[in-house]
């Protein structure tokens, strides 16, 4: 792919700006003149390039939905957030069209860029599919058990008709081959005493399990008083009837709960070679998780009833920033310093 194409598809990102005015002005006539010359210029390129090219478009379709739901911009999707199912009006709706806007739509241009430059881009794809699995597994539950759940129409239909693609893709970046090529080094041997850093992670990853699955536990309806406390003093948009943090808290429990044990032995264990990719898979999720939580937490669109206390809102972002910034740590630890996960073969024992 030249550097040529992968300008391209920058600038067809670029042209649902004038493409969303334009179908917002006329809804239905020539709505489908700006997507077919899109489609067009999208079709000359590879399948997976073309569907990062897809995706990138709609990202920035997803960041003109977030600006105009905030009235920093007007007329560019007005007919679609009055007629598009109320899910994209909710809080949480809200924060993942900003996190589809900014931060995947930064990864579709870092994967081209890796593409056109004929560099591997199996580090930022597997972030990609964290990031993107949970997205999609809570915006999808969420709407289908929550207050919303009725009002499911052709729109939707659509998401997950792009989600299924989007899966593909995720498949296409999982079996890609490791490019890793690190010597092994005296870490295979050193005690987890004289791993000073990775002992701090171990020691994190206790706490950070439990309170996964202590906030499983709340919005499970858990009758201890720890519970109810912590949902009327911290956290009661767990509560929230949309159903997408208790969806979240519960693919979280299921998810990050059982990741913390694999990871407490990928730290203790050398060898284990799957870590540096799992880390960075879960660290894309929880990011994803956390933005969206914390976001819909104190958003406006939240009723004032479900939103964090002003006195709480301290504890309550220390806590859930720490909570989702040291994983990103221990995943950057694990890719950049990958050696203690190595496998000892005899052919670099001999060497």
């Amino acid at each position: 792919m030249s550097a040529s194409a992968g300008t391209g598809v920058f600038m067809l990102s670029l042209m649902s700006i004038p493409i969303c005015y334009l179908f917002n002005s006329l809804i239905y006539s020539n709505r489908y003149v700006g997507t077919g010359l899109y489609l067009l210029s999208v079709g000359r390129l590879t399948s997976t390039t073309a569907m990062y090219a897809v995706n990138a478009f709609l990202s920035v379709v997803n960041l003109i939905v977030g600006l105009e739901q905030d009235n920093i911009i007007d007329g560019f999707v007005t007919f679609y957030l009055r007629e598009a199912d109320p899910h994209v009006n909710t809080a949480h709706g809200h924060m993942i069209s900003y996190w589809d806007g900014c931060v995947h739509y930064l990864m579709y241009l870092l994967m081209i860029a890796a593409i056109t430059w004929g560099d591997s881009y199996r580090a930022i794809g597997l972030y990609w599919v964290g990031s993107f699995l949970m997205r999609a597994m809570v915006y999808i539950l969420g709407n289908a058990v929550g207050k919303y759940g009725t009002h499911v129409g052709p729109l939707f239909i659509l998401h997950i008709l792009y989600i299924s693609v989007s899966v593909w893709t995720c498949f296409r970046i999982l079996t890609q081959p490791s490019t890793r090529d690190v010597e092994l080094t005296e870490a295979q041997r050193t005690g987890l005493l004289h791993r000073h850093l990775d002992l701090v992670f171990i020691i994190y990853l206790i706490p950070a399990l439990a309170f996964c699955v202590f906030r499983g536990l709340v919005v499970l309806d858990c009758s201890s008083k720890w519970c109810q406390d912590y949902t009327q003093q911290y956290e009661p948009y767990l509560k929230d009837p949309a159903a997408y943090p208790k969806v979240q808290m519960l693919v979280s429990m299921l998810y990050s709960g059982p990741y913390y044990i694999i990871t407490l032995y990928g730290l203790l264990v050398p060898g284990c070679e799957w870590m540096p990719d799992l880390t960075l898979v879960h660290s894309g999720a929880l990011a994803q998780a956390q933005f969206s939580h914390i976001g819909a937490s104190l958003h406006t669109r939240t009723p004032f009833s479900y939103r964090v206390p002003v006195d709480s809102q301290p504890v309550f972002l220390l806590v859930n920033v720490l909570y989702t910034l040291v994983p990103q740590a221990l995943c950057y630890r694990c890719c950049t310093q990958p050696a203690f996960f190595l496998k000892t073969t005899p052919e670099k024992k001999g060497e």
